[in-house]
């Protein structure tokens, strides 16, 4: 006999575990079935993100930063050190208590909540039926008024530098490095290749990037894409544009190397690592998601198809988070998982596609929502923009950390802000705050004629504001 739920979540990754959440805060009996396990077999919650994604690399990004600084900056600042050096176990150890105490959390947040966790790879048969594999090989059978699934993404792989996980790594293997490769390549210029190239780079790797695109960064408008380049490039990072991977092979002698074949437009090239990462992306995970007798509609790329609030081709089945269309971003997933809870609920909640955050937790870090300039002008819309330096923030120059700006856009007609990009530290949160003005159709005006307080890095957004019609303070401003 088939355990009976009113909802049942396949998955605990950010999409999934706030889903089952939300679901439980809604008064719905609520099961989340997660494949993850620990030694005692015993299901591990937070998915790719707290375990081998944003929370991890995010640790190790904090960990590298504060060293590069030490070796860097310190003396500006007048604090006089020691050369130092890194001891990478430890460094890896406080990754994994970071993510011990996060994914402990989320256990947590479900018994608080209700949530009933499940352990094992959960498998749709049809409607409101869903199969449970233990990690035994033990099989049983859940029902549910509605079925939510939520299993994540993997790393993508090319067929030229196969994965061994011991030269050739992807994402996963390039958080467990027991030491700072001399020489570290990296396939891939986008988030996920940027963050994990910064972390070695700012602990002596020599770095070198290897992106297929002639442009960097495309969902930056080009002005902006010229500034993080430079900024990255000074801080040692060798980024080849137009490099596309041909082949590679591994060296098993005294001192093991991968070597890379690439094109870099007509000519050949060769580079020789220690270690390489492959960071080309992530695809769903879901070949096994569903039994070929449900039916699911899952497209070409693996996507399952579902609509503006996440239904499936399946009635009372959703999908949401890396698994559906957009961007493979956690805040997004986690904001389609609250709608399909809330809809489920009979609210209307829905998410604006429009505004979804990005963020590269470089340092400096590069955020962006909403269009670009050069985005607006495609789509024929006039637009003014207005931009800021944080060379020109007296809290900035207090901090020594100066690199980086602001650039506003707004359609012309309306002065309402159509989009942001940021580049500069805590752009992430800086970011938010335009998201926040854009949610209630703010105008740069609206920004402009709000008090910051001074002195603080929120004030390069508001003298961003203020240039847009030729107002800022602390620059210069353009005729218009």
């Amino acid at each position: 006999m088939s355990k009976q739920f009113d909802v049942v979540v396949i998955g605990s990754g950010p999409a999934g575990y706030v889903a089952a959440i939300r679901c439980a805060q809604l008064g719905f009996n609520t099961a989340c079935v997660e494949k993850w396990q620990s030694a005692s077999n015993k299901p591990i919650y937070g998915g790719t993100c707290l375990n081998v994604g944003c929370i991890p690399s995010k640790a190790l990004l904090d960990s590298s930063h504060k060293f590069y600084e030490m070796q860097r900056h310190f003396a500006d600042h007048g604090i006089r050190a020691e050369q130092g050096s890194i001891d990478v176990a430890a460094m890896m150890e406080r990754k994994n208590k970071v993510v011990g105490q996060l994914t402990l959390g989320v256990a947590g947040l479900f018994k608080s909540n209700k949530v009933t966790g499940i352990s094992g790879t959960g498998t749709l048969l049809g409607r409101g039926r869903v199969r449970v594999t233990g990690p035994e090989g033990s099989q049983e059978e859940l029902s549910a008024s509605s079925v939510i699934l939520a299993s994540g993404s993997e790393p993508s792989a090319i067929p030229p530098t196969p994965v061994d996980n011991r030269l050739i790594v992807d994402s996963t293997g390039a958080l467990e490095f027991d030491a700072v490769p001399e020489r570290l390549g990296v396939i891939g210029a986008g988030v996920i290749g940027l963050e994990l190239g910064s972390v070695w780079s700012r602990l002596g790797s020599q770095v070198t990037i290897l992106e297929a695109l002639d442009d960097f960064l495309p969902a930056l408008d080009r002005q902006m894409a010229r500034e993080a380049l430079k900024i990255l490039t000074r801080q040692g990072l060798e980024i080849k544009l137009g490099a596309k991977v041909t082949g590679s092979s591994t060296g098993e002698g005294k001192k093991k190397s991968v070597t890379v074949n690439y094109e870099d437009g007509d000519e050949s090239g060769e580079a020789v690592f220690d270690k390489l990462i492959v960071a080309v992306g992530r695809r769903p995970v879901s070949g096994d998601l569903a039994d070929s007798a449900a039916g699911l509609a899952i497209d070409k790329r693996g996507f399952v198809e579902v609509d503006e609030y996440c239904a499936t081709n399946l009635p009372d089945v959703y999908a949401v988070g890396d698994l559906v269309r957009g961007p493979m971003l956690a805040h997004k997933g986690m904001e389609e998982g609250v709608m399909v809870a809330e809809r489920l609920a009979g609210k209307k909640t829905q998410v604006n596609y429009d505004l979804v955050p990005s963020v590269i937790y470089t340092h400096p870090e590069i955020a962006w929502a909403g269009r670009n300039e050069d985005e607006m002008k495609q789509a024929g819309i006039e637009c003014r923009t207005g931009s800021f330096s944080f060379a020109a923030s007296g809290r900035a120059l207090a901090a020594n950390d100066t690199d980086g700006s602001v650039k506003l856009v707004v359609e012309k007609a309306t002065d309402r802000i159509a989009g942001c990009q940021i580049i500069g530290a805590s752009a992430a949160d800086l970011l938010q705050q335009i998201v926040i003005a854009m949610e209630f159709s703010a105008s740069a005006e609206d920004i402009a004629l709000t008090m910051f307080s001074h002195p603080a890095l929120s004030e390069v957004v508001h003298e961003s504001a203020l240039a847009v019609h030729g107002h800022a303070i602390h620059k210069a401003n353009r005729k218009r």
